[in-house]
């Protein structure tokens, strides 16, 4: 009887340990997919910014470059900003991906599933926080724009064939202070060129 005992106990024990440690793995996963995307979004600004400054020395040269292919300028700035869209969403719907595996696990503890659940919630209300955010700051008149959410802060990259200068940044950081919970500290506004 107490054989039985025991291993019933080393079984339920071996099943909270499995479930605890899907339950870490999905949580790192989308800290990372968060993480990256962050990180993702710094050093894009800092090459864009770079990358502008270049354009600017050379803009004969890339005028005649033009000029030569028939190519539309504006088109070369936009792939940034649909290349970076598009790894957000990669992103997510990697991180998506992993959660529903985790949510629709017939032995995940109901805690794991709670989690999965709220990151989900998290990860929609990113998006279409995102989106809202990118809408607004078009619809003001900039060329283009693509934000990045984490839990600690958001970054906006905009785009503006005049340059950004105080007022437009008080006017984007304005919109994502209504659309969001963020405070201005935790807001980064970057050009890209």
């Amino acid at each position: 009887m107490k054989g039985k005992m025991k291993d019933v106990v080393k079984g339920s024990m071996k099943q909270v340990w499995k479930k605890r440690a899907v339950a870490a793995t999905v949580l790192l996963f989308v800290g990372a997919a968060v993480y990256l995307n962050w990180r993702y979004a710094d050093d894009v600004a800092e090459s864009s910014k770079v990358l502008g400054q270049s354009t600017l020395v050379s803009s004969q040269d890339e005028a005649a470059n033009v000029a030569d292919k028939g190519a539309d300028p504006q088109t070369e700035g936009n792939d940034y900003f649909a290349t970076a869209r598009l790894s957000r969403k990669q992103a997510r719907d990697n991180a998506i991906s992993m959660l529903k595996e985790a949510e629709t696990d017939e032995n995940a503890e109901q805690s794991v599933l709670n989690e999965a659940s709220e990151t989900l919630q998290v990860l929609a209300s990113y998006t279409v926080a995102e989106s809202q955010i990118e809408s607004l700051v078009t619809a003001k008149g900039y060329d283009d724009c693509v934000t990045f959410m984490g839990a600690d802060s958001i970054s906006v990259v905009v785009s503006d064939k005049d340059g950004l200068d105080k007022t437009d940044v008080a006017r984007i950081k304005d919109i994502v202070i209504n659309e969001t919970d963020y405070t201005a500290d935790q807001i980064k506004i970057m050009e890209s060129n």
